[in-house]
């Protein structure tokens, strides 16, 4: 009886596997594709930045807890070879790297500049043209961690 049931718990792992990188990749087409252009579609730009601001923090925390996760449950997947499970886990880690480039390099140094700016808004600020270089950067990785967990997807099952 126990190997049934260790049968059964072995037979899980690839779907919540498939699962939690599903739920990871589709929280960034979401929020990079869906709510943040929306956003700033229907609110001035500076509310649209602090609403889109709030759901990057809250995306970071989830890329981190969804890493952290895969991690695990691909340690435990005795049904992936070695070298899948490699591949996977760099996988992993490589779109826990563009969350985190983003979370604790870019999204601190954005805000900063914000505040800096003033009342007025970054646009009408000398911060402007680093502002959007550093606005460019967050979306080429953003893109990159997106483009990633769609492979992720793909491989992980």
């Amino acid at each position: 009886m126990g190997g049934a049931a260790g049968g059964t718990v072995r037979g899980r792992l690839p779907a919540a596997r498939l699962l939690v990188a599903a739920l990871w990749a589709g929280t960034l087409w979401a929020l990079g594709y869906v709510a943040a252009p929306a956003a700033f579609a229907v609110l001035d730009s500076g509310q649209a930045g602090d609403l889109v601001a709030v759901l990057l923090t809250r995306q970071a925390w989830l890329s981190i807890a969804c890493a952290v996760v895969l991690l695990v449950l691909l340690r435990m997947s005795a049904d992936l070879a070695p070298p899948r499970r490699r591949f996977l886990s760099l996988l992993v880690l490589a779109m826990l790297a563009c969350a985190l480039v983003i979370f604790v390099g870019l999204q601190p140094a954005m805000a900063q500049l914000r505040e800096l700016a003033g009342p007025g808004g970054v646009r009408a600020s000398p911060y402007w043209t680093e502002f959007a270089v550093m606005h460019g950067v967050s979306q080429l990785f953003h893109i990159v961690q997106s483009l990633l967990g769609a492979w992720l997807i793909v491989r992980i099952r």
